[in-house]
């Protein structure tokens, strides 16, 4: 097996676990996922697996990219990954991954693309909490002074301020997984993972000694 694996946000919902206690949960599609290259190093061991998601079309895909899945036997995918393999692990090409990689796992990472917020104030990018609303002041969602004017007479680099906002990488840590469904490949993981619906992630299993006490 894979210590991680590509998928989807479903959406989110909510269900009861066996102590009746009502948990907000993100539905994520995790598979089927085709192995398509199994890369090794000079001795012969296996160092990192290529893996893909998603269907593509051929007539969208680049020739030397169609190869590559023709080689490995596999339908063109719209995503590829390199995930590490399991110790002692024996993977093919072609071999198909699915939910049942998260069976024994408690926690995981969910790897993906926050929303994109577009141009954002200070107050909203940043959590300022911006001037005065009353008594006159035009400064109510400004960020202020941005730096001395003397010395060093210009603005110091990662200083917060105003711009685009979301649309980037983010790893949420130790998720909690609640339920595994091998049958239909979706995986239950309580809490909120970033991306909008129909996103791409990469869940990756949590080594016990990094996971929080």
């Amino acid at each position: 097996m894979v210590k991680a694996l590509l998928g989807k946000k479903v959406g989110m919902t909510q269900i009861f676990d066996e102590a009746g206690t009502l948990v907000p949960v993100t539905v994520l599609q995790v598979g089927p996922c085709s192995v398509v290259q199994v890369k090794c190093d000079e001795e012969g061991a296996c160092r990192a697996v290529q893996i893909g998601f998603g269907q593509r079309k051929r007539k969208n895909t680049p020739k030397p990219l169609l190869g590559h899945f023709e080689k490995a036997g596999v339908e063109p995918m719209s995503i590829l990954s390199d995930v590490e393999p399991e110790k002692d692990a024996e993977l093919a090409a072609g071999q198909t991954l699915g939910a049942e990689v998260f069976n024994e796992t408690p926690l995981v990472d969910v790897i993906g693309t926050s929303k994109g917020r577009g141009f954002a104030g200070v107050v909203r990018r940043h959590g300022f909490r911006g001037g005065p609303a009353t008594h006159g002041s035009k400064t109510h969602r400004h960020a202020g002074s941005i730096g001395p004017g003397t010395d060093p007479a210009r603005v110091i680099k990662g200083r917060r301020m105003a711009g685009h906002m979301g649309a980037e990488r983010v790893t949420v840590r130790n998720l909690q997984v609640v339920r595994v469904d091998t049958e239909r490949n979706l995986l239950l993981l309580k809490g909120a993972v970033p991306g909008s619906k129909g996103a791409y992630v990469l869940v990756r299993k949590v080594e016990p000694a990094t996971a929080k006490s």
